[in-house]
C-alpha cells in the first residue's frame, strides 16, 4: 500500500512542479510605468498592466500645439506604436520607412504603426518648462511632469514582472 503512494506521488511531482513559475508570477508585483529623477528618486508610478498605452505630450517649443508619442505595454516591452503631429512645423516629418503617415482630418497627421521597441524599456527626457509642459497621459488622466521637474533630467522606464524580457 505504502509503495503504491508513492507512485502515485511520484507521477503527480512533475504537474505539481510545472505549477511553481505560475505561483510566482502571481506573487511578482505589478508592472508599472516609473519616472525616477537623475538619482533615481520615484517621482510618479503609475501602475501599467500588459495591453495599457500612454502618451507623452508636450507643446511644440516654437509653434505651441500639442505633439504626442504614444507607448504600449506589449509583451513585456515599452513600445512606441504612433506619434501625432499637427503641422509640419520645426522638427516635425515623418521619417519614410517609420511607419505609415495618416492625416488626422484637421490638418495634421498621425504616424502609425511605428511598433519600435524602447531599447531596456527606458528613456531619458530632459523635462521643458510649464510652457512646454511635457505630461503623460493615461486615458483621460494627463500628469504634468514639467509641475513635477522642469529643467531636470528624468528617466521614463517600464518595470515589473516583464522585467526578464530584454
Amino acid at each position: 500500500m505504502r509503495d503504491r503512494r508513492l507512485t502515485a506521488g511520484r507521477a503527480l511531482l512533475p504537474a505539481l512542479l510545472s505549477c511553481l513559475p505560475l505561483v510566482a508570477l502571481a506573487d511578482a508585483p505589478p508592472a508599472r510605468l516609473e519616472v525616477v529623477d537623475a538619482v533615481g528618486e520615484s517621482l510618479l508610478v503609475v501602475p501599467m498592466p500588459e495591453g495599457q498605452g500612454w502618451c507623452l505630450e508636450w507643446n511644440h517649443s516654437v509653434e505651441g500645439f500639442p505633439v504626442l508619442d504614444c507607448y504600449r505595454h506589449r509583451d513585456g516591452r515599452m513600445v512606441l506604436e504612433r506619434s501625432h503631429l499637427p503641422d509640419f512645423a520645426a522638427g516635425l516629418d515623418h521619417i519614410p520607412g517609420r511607419g505609415r503617415q495618416v492625416s488626422d482630418g484637421e490638418g495634421g497627421y498621425w504616424i502609425e504603426a511605428i511598433d519600435e521597441p524602447v531599447p531596456g524599456n527606458a528613456y531619458r527626457l530632459r523635462v521643458g518648462s510649464l510652457r512646454v509642459d511635457h505630461r503623460l497621459v493615461i486615458d483621460d488622466t494627463r500628469i504634468s511632469l514639467s509641475a513635477l521637474a522642469a529643467g531636470e533630467r528624468v528617466t521614463l522606464r517600464l518595470v515589473g514582472a516583464a522585467d526578464a524580457r530584454e
